[in-house]
Order: structure tokens, then C-alpha cells, then sequence
């Protein structure tokens, strides 16, 4: 059995040949590469991308991340489409056909069939000499001079080079497209960047219950309505639901210190009269940056300066907003 050093230095050799595989690339990029990127930008229609074995793999997450960035783009295996899935293909519709060879004989077997229906084919491949790089009408050279494992034939430098052909390719078409953060939160509306660029704190807090106290109540009360409502804090408000300050626990364990008679103790004793507010409106993420800058935990939610409810750093890593 091999020793660690062994195993640890084949490793990094792995490593350093699919690196160089990847930085080869870009002495691959031409004219030819900026034309395949304004072909897609300007179609009508989506780009759709097949392959099979390993490629095939590569090409359904690199439609992925077209789709998550601005690109229409679906995946079509190559053995399936010679079966009834060329149906899903388009009239206006580009297509990427991925092969390291280019020679397998599913691919020589597709391209005419591809060819027939009219539309534009992108040959991402290994050898330019291919049938596939021959029959296509642009060109996106993958090169990799061989594979990572010893034996030379598992796809690893190869496929790697493919991932990063096809990442290179949607983040020119992003950038070209303008595509901005908010774009982005659009496509992924459930993740961490779509709740941000979303989510507000209207919809996070709890108007229900809201922890509240009138200045004249006794502290007694206070301690019982902070405790109850389990939010560390109390908001103090008039008659008219106007916020007039705010109680925290900090605030109580600080009084505290100096006095334990509570007896004599009301609200308006130890209310800070300038709490942080945030507006209902306001984006979730507002109410994190405030609680990060001033080190608190809470937020007074309010209409104006009318009292609505607290907004608990809790509320937000619930939610997933940080």
C-alpha cells in the first residue's frame, strides 16, 4: 500500500494538470468565440445542449447555469434524441453538442439529423479534425492534450475543460445581458440573494402579540411582558400606539445593578426614548445591516411612528436573509 506522501503528491499532480487544462483555455478564444456569444444573445429561440457519457453530465449544469443567468437553455441527452426527444427542439433554437472526441458514433449519428432541421450547431470538442468540429458551424475548442489517471482515459481534465468552457460562455452572455443582482434574485427566489433582494421586513415580523407597555406600568409588568413575548424587549407606546421608547432586557439587568427595588420603578424610568426603528417597508436585509452596525438584536417595526412590532435578529436567520 502506498504511503501518505504518495498519495498526497499523486493528488497534487491531479490537481495541477486539470489547472493547467483550464488555463490552456484561454489561448483557445477567438473571433469565432465572441461571434457563438452574439449567435446567442441575438436568437429568438433557446440554446439547447446535449451530449453523452460524461459530457452529458457537464451540459445539464451548464444549462442550469445558463437558466439561472438570462440564458433560455435545455438539455437533451444525445442517445434519447435519436429516440423521439429531437421533438423538443425548435425552429429558432441554437444548439451545443459536446464530445471530447467528437467521433463517438451517437454523435455521428445525431449531427446529420441536427443538420436537417436548420438550426445553428456549436461543436464544443477536443479535436478540431472531429466529425462533429467538421460538421458544425462554430467552433468552442476544449482542448485537453490528455486525462488526469494514469491510464489516460477517465474524463477528468477533459470534462473539467468542458465545465469551464461552458461556465465562460454563460458569464459572457450574462455580462453582455446586463445582468444585475436583482436579475439574479428573480431566477432564484428561494435562495439566500432572492430573499434579500426581496423579502421585506413586512413579511417577516410578527404584527400579532407585539410586546408593548404604556409608560406608567410598573416594572413588575414590564419584566412579565419582555418574558412572555420572548423577544428580549418591550416597545413603549401612548394611547394611540405612538412609540414613545423602549425597554430592554440589557436595560432591566443594568437597573438592576444599581437598585434591586423595583417597587417604585416604572416604564418611563428606564425606557430609552431613541430606539432603532426600521419601516415595514424596508427590505429584511435593512434590518440585519442596522442590528450588525449599532450590535443589537431587536428592531422596532413602525408605520410612521406608529408601533407595530419587533423584528428579531432570530426572525432573520430563520428566514435564511444572513
Amino acid at each position: 500500500m502506498n504511503n501518505n506522501s504518495t498519495i498526497i503528491e499523486n493528488a497534487r499532480r491531479i490537481i495541477l494538470e486539470e489547472s493547467q487544462s483550464i488555463s490552456n483555455l484561454s489561448n483557445y478564444l477567438d473571433d469565432n468565440f465572441a461571434t457563438i456569444v452574439k449567435e446567442i444573445l441575438m436568437t429568438e429561440g433557446r440554446l439547447v445542449v446535449t451530449g453523452i457519457g460524461k459530457s452529458a453530465i457537464i451540459a445539464t449544469k451548464i444549462v442550469a447555469t445558463m437558466n439561472s443567468t438570462g440564458t433560455p437553455a435545455l438539455f437533451m441527452h444525445a442517445a434519447e434524441a435519436i429516440h423521439g426527444d429531437l421533438g423538443m427542439i425548435q425552429k429558432n433554437d441554437i444548439i451545443l453538442c459536446i464530445s471530447k472526441s467528437g467521433n463517438t458514433p451517437e454523435i455521428k449519428v445525431l449531427i446529420p439529423l441536427l443538420k436537417r432541421g436548420g438550426n445553428k450547431l456549436i461543436a464544443m470538442v477536443s479535436d478540431k479534425n472531429s466529425y462533429l468540429a467538421e460538421h458544425s458551424d462554430y467552433l468552442l475548442y476544449a482542448h485537453v492534450d490528455r486525462e488526469a489517471d494514469i491510464n489516460n482515459l477517465a474524463p477528468t481534465n477533459s470534462t473539467t475543460a468542458q465545465l469551464v468552457m461552458g461556465d465562460t460562455l454563460a458569464m459572457c452572455l450574462l455580462e453582455q445581458r446586463k445582468f444585475s443582482p436583482q436579475d439574479f434574485a428573480k431566477y432564484h427566489p428561494g435562495g439566500a440573494l432572492g430573499k434579500r433582494m426581496y423579502m421585506h421586513v413586512d413579511d417577516i415580523f410578527v404584527s400579532e402579540n407585539a410586546p408593548k407597555v404604556f409608560p406608567e406600568q410598573p416594572l413588575s409588568e414590564v419584566i412579565i411582558e419582555i418574558s412572555s413575548k420572548r423577544l428580549g424587549a418591550t416597545a413603549v407606546i401612548d394611547e394611540n400606539n405612538q412609540l414613545l421608547g423602549i425597554i430592554t432586557d440589557g436595560d432591566l439587568r443594568r437597573m438592576l445593578e444599581k437598585s434591586t427595588n423595583i417597587n417604585d420603578k416604572k416604564a418611563k424610568d428606564i425606557m430609552s426614548i431613541k430606539p432603532k426603528t426600521i419601516s415595514r417597508n424596508e427590505l429584511a436585509i435593512k434590518a440585519f445591516e442596522q442590528m450588525e452596525k449599532n450590535s443589537i438584536t431587536q428592531l422596532v417595526v413602525t408605520d410612521g411612528n406608529t408601533y407595530l412590532g419587533l423584528i428579531h435578529l432570530h426572525d432573520l436567520l430563520k428566514e435564511g436573509i444572513v
